[in-house]
This record gives C-alpha cells, sequence and structure tokens, in this order.
C-alpha cells in the first residue's frame, strides 16, 4: 500500500487542506528577490525555522527575513505517536506558516533548496537564487538506508513505512495495524543514537501495545534496538510496560512487548515481510524499520556536516556553523553538546541564534545562551512520563547544570496534561 500527497490531505481533513494548495509561489526567476538590506534567509519552517524566522523579526523588525518551506502543510512530529494508537487525529498536528508570515512580515517561500552558493551568499532554489548576509539552515534529519541491506527508499517505505516524519506514513503504519489479523506480530527497530527524538521510539513500542491490547489483545510487539538499552528513560518505560503491557524483563513470551537490545538491524526482506540482525532472522506481519539517521539534505550540499558525514557542528553560543562562515544550524540538524534532538531543544535553539544574529549584525557582543528541554513520553491513553534539562554554555561549550531536571517520579496522568497543553502551545508559537 502506498499513499500520495493529495491521500494525505483528504485523510487529515478536507478541511484543513482547503485553499492551502492555491496560495501562490513567490518569485520566479533568476535571483528572484533582490536584497536591498539586512536579510536573513531561513530554510525549514518546522519547530526550529519558523521560530528563528519569528524572533528575529521580533528582536530587530530592520531586518528583512525571508523563510522557505517546501510544504504548504506542516506536520508536527510530537505526539504523532497517538496517531497510531487512536488517541489522537493526525489534523491536529497541522500547521501552515501563512498567518505567522503575515503578522511579523515575514517574506514566506514555498520552494526547496537545492544549493547553498556560501561564497557569493546565495541560496538556490528550484525557481531562482536569493542572497542573504546569514544564513538559517533547520533541516531536520535525512535517513542512512543504505546502512540497511535490501532497503530501498523508493519502494521500501510503502510497505515497512518507518513514520518517523509524521505524516502520510504515520497514517499507513496506523492503518496496517488495524488491518493486522489480532495474534499477528509487530516488528520494530530502533537505530543507534543519536537520532531524532531520543525517547520517541520508546513512546511509540508504548502507543503500539495500547493499541493492541485494546485491539488485538492475542497480538505481541517485538523489538529490535540497536542500542544496549532503552535510550531515555528505561527505568519508567519498564515500569509502565511491566504495568500495563505485562512486559517482562527477563521472559520476553510473558506479555504484549518483547524488548531486545544490541540488536542492529542488518537487512529487510521485503517480499518475505523479514528483517536480520546477523544473527536471526524474524518475520512480521507489520513492520516499523526506523532508520538511522544524518543531517538534512542541504545541510550536506551546503557543506556544514562534519567529518563524522552526519551532524553539524556549531558554535555553542550562536549556532554558526563551525565549518562555514554565516550559515547557522539549529534543531535536529546541529550537533549542540548535551542538548538531544527534541522539538523542545530546537525552540530553544531557534531563539538564541535569532537573538545573536541580531547582536552580530548589529555589531554588538554575542550573549551567553541558557537552554531547557522537556520531552514527555505517553505510556498509556492517560498516563505519561518526561525527562527535562536545563543547559548553559561553559568556556564555549554546552553544558547541563548540576542537578537540574530528570526523570518524572512515576508514571502521570497530569503529565499527559501537560503534554497536549505543551503541544497546543508550541503550534500556537509556530503559526502566529
Amino acid at each position: 500500500m502506498t499513499m500520495n500527497r493529495r491521500d494525505f490531505v483528504k485523510l487529515v481533513g478536507a478541511a484543513t487542506g482547503a485553499g492551502l494548495l492555491s496560495f501562490p509561489h513567490i518569485g520566479a526567476a533568476a535571483d528572484i528577490m533582490p536584497k536591498t538590506g539586512r536579510r536573513v534567509v531561513v530554510v525549514g519552517g518546522g519547530s526550529g525555522g519558523a521560530i528563528v524566522a519569528k524572533y528575529l523579526r521580533l528582536a530587530d523588525p530592520s531586518i528583512e527575513v525571508v523563510l522557505i518551506e517546501a510544504d504548504r502543510l506542516y506536520v508536527a512530529c510530537p505526539l504523532s505517536n497517538l496517531v497510531l494508537a487512536g488517541l489522537r487525529n493526525l489534523s491536529e498536528n497541522v500547521i501552515t506558516l501563512v498567518d505567522l508570515a503575515a503578522r511579523h512580515k515575514i517574506k514566506l517561500v514555498y520552494d526547496t533548496v537545492t544549493a547553498v552558493d556560501a561564497g557569493a551568499k546565495k541560496v538556490i532554489c528550484s525557481a531562482g537564487a536569493i542572497a542573504y548576509d546569514k544564513l538559517v539552515l533547520s533541516p531536520g534529519v535525512d535517513y542512512r538506508f543504505e546502512e540497511i541491506e535490501g532497503y530501498d527508499p523508493a519502494s521500501t517505505p510503502g510497505i515497512m513505512p518507518h513514520a518517523w516524519k509524521a505524516g502520510p506514513q504515520t497514517l499507513l503504519l496506523k492503518k496496517q495495524l488495524m488491518d493486522m489479523k489480532d495474534g499477528g506480530v509487530v516488528v520494530m527497530t530502533i537505530p543507534q543514537a543519536p537520532y531524532r527524538c531520543p525517547p520517541g521510539p520508546y513512546e511509540r513500542i508504548s502507543m503500539i501495545a495500547h493499541y493492541l491490547k485494546q485491539n488485538k489483545a492475542k497480538s505481541k510487539i517485538i523489538v529490535w534496538d540497536a542500542n544496549e538499552t532503552i535510550a531515555a528513560k528505561a527505568p519508567l518505560f519498564k515500569r509502565g510496560w511491566a504495568k500495563h503491557y505485562g512486559y517482562d524483563e527477563k521472559d520476553s513470551s510473558k506479555g504484549i512487548i518483547a524488548y531486545n537490545g544490541n540488536s542492529k538491524l542488518a537487512k529487510v526482506d521485503v517480499k518475505a515481510m523479514t528483517v536480520d540482525n546477523g544473527v536471526e532472522s524474524l518475520k512480521g506481519d507489520v513492520i516499523n524499520v526506523i532508520p538511522p539517521q544524518r543531517a538534512g539534505v542541504i545541510a550536506q550540499n551546503a557543506g556544514v556536516v562534519g567529518l563524522d558525514k552526519k551532524w553539524c557542528p556549531v558554535d555553542q553560543i550562536s549556532f554558526e556553523s563551525t565549518q562555514v562562515k554565516d550559515i547557522h544550524v539549529i534543531g535536529d540538524a546541529c550537533f549542540a553538546g548535551p542538548l538531544p534532538k527534541s522539538a523542545y531543544a530546537a525552540n530553544s535553539e531557534a531563539k538564541v541564534c535569532a537573538l545573536n544574529i541580531v547582536q552580530a549584525l548589529n555589531g554588538k557582543e554575542l550573549i551567553a545562551p541558557s537552554h531547557v528541554n522537556v520531552c514527555y513520553s505517553y505510556i498509556t491513553d492517560k498516563e505519561a512520563v518526561t525527562v527535562s534539562g536545563v543547559y548553559v554554555e561553559k568556556d564555549g561549550k554546552t553544558v547541563a547544570v548540576p542537578n537540574s531536571g530528570g526523570l518524572s517520579p512515576d508514571l502521570n496522568e497530569a503529565e499527559g496534561v501537560y503534554a497536549r497543553s505543551w503541544m497546543k502551545n508550541i503550534l500556537t508559537e509556530m503559526s502566529t
């Protein structure tokens, strides 16, 4: 089964998509937007890009801001795992940037950036070139499909969806779970960290287990995790799985969830519906492969990816690339010390980046940042858990403040309420 963009718009709700596809492109030729004053171009309108564009204009309205985003409908990833359990409608995660751009006088361009000419200080779109004084890249992640034998990015996601970017694949994975027979096996694989949203896979395990418990109690989810153990909130996830899904760490035959660490996916066989870790082969009725990740394609094309060829090293105060001057990288694509790859962190990085770009363009001293991050994860339809942290700059590096943050005390319905409230607030901040 495959799902195209038109099918997706129908599924998230006709009202959400109505009228948006008719907004015109801005610009139509080479050098499509002549520069007359100071300009910052932002590529990517997600949790980082939309916020950095907004706060640049709030900090200094004399600076022209151009925001380039490929998609007219932005689908946020946080809480999208709840869609799999039937606890949330994906349309609740959908926003547009139209009102944000109008309110803050941001020039919004719907286009795909194909290259960056750092020497000429221009981004190259399919419609032409746009000059900049400062460039902010917030491209999210790309996938290292080539590391999984048999995984063809042109066709495999339609059969073994990763759903690690919320949208059509989220709905496809949900439909596969709904269509699976009772007594079926869901297989899920988790890549080696780092990747987008450290606790995300384990929340997904919880949400799939919740769906199975409620609808297909004879079924099971078997997890292969390339990491030694659960990457975040391990005690809370294990406690929640044991409480609600019969998980037994010592006996994987019990309960709905069978979790296996140190089990790195090596290859897939789409026709046979199997995965292989080099030691054993496992067959599934539904297979959710989360691929290993790296910075988005445009970061690679712009030359801001580090020697690891995965992530973008940045100055920890300004988020300026250490590879290319006047290009800043925020969000999942950058390496920001202990700051995780999360929407909450991207929001914080965006505000710090905006402030210090304005400081730099006005010839003022940069301001040392502080950051806060909170990641919410649902265990059931009501109970959730959190991990939080506070971070500061010390000697040019981002460090965690000792004894700050940490795990929530236990499974808690209040955390679930807080999660939905945070999600509503962050989407409002991104879209208005």
